[in-house]
């Protein structure tokens, strides 16, 4: 059964960091794309980085640009999020999700068919 579960999330205080994890069952995560995503109440879910096949990164959102990095274990079949210097416009409920296209080429929900229950960070003093 295809399952992606996230862990990590939590309160955190500005400046700090996080580091979300991704489980992935069902299949191999070596073998798709894999893309963070976070939705804040009250807007629209947005991709904030993915990561493809051959492990290069892209980053689709200015503001986390030097602050969030993706990584993989293939042996764990785990995708990591990154997160340092947290500032409370980062709070957001974060989701990875499994892509339909063999590189990260879209940041569209609608290209990712496979999610996971997401995970709750929030940042404040």
């Amino acid at each position: 059964q295809l399952q992606l579960v996230e862990t990590g999330g939590g309160l955190v205080q500005p400046g700090g960091s996080l580091r979300l994890s991704c489980a992935a069952s069902g299949f191999n995560i070596n073998s798709f794309t894999i893309g963070w995503f976070r939705q804040a109440p009250g807007k629209v879910r947005e991709g904030i980085l993915c990561i493809d096949k051959s492990d290069t990164s892209t980053t689709w959102v200015d503001s986390v640009e030097g602050r969030f990095t993706i990584s993989r274990d293939n042996a764990k079949n785990t995708v990591f999020l990154q997160m340092n210097s947290l500032k409370p416009e980062d709070t957001a409920a974060y989701y990875c999700a499994r892509g339909r296209f063999t590189f990260c080429v879209s940041n569209q929900v609608r290209d990712f068919n496979s999610w996971g229950q997401g995970t709750q960070v929030t940042v404040s003093s």
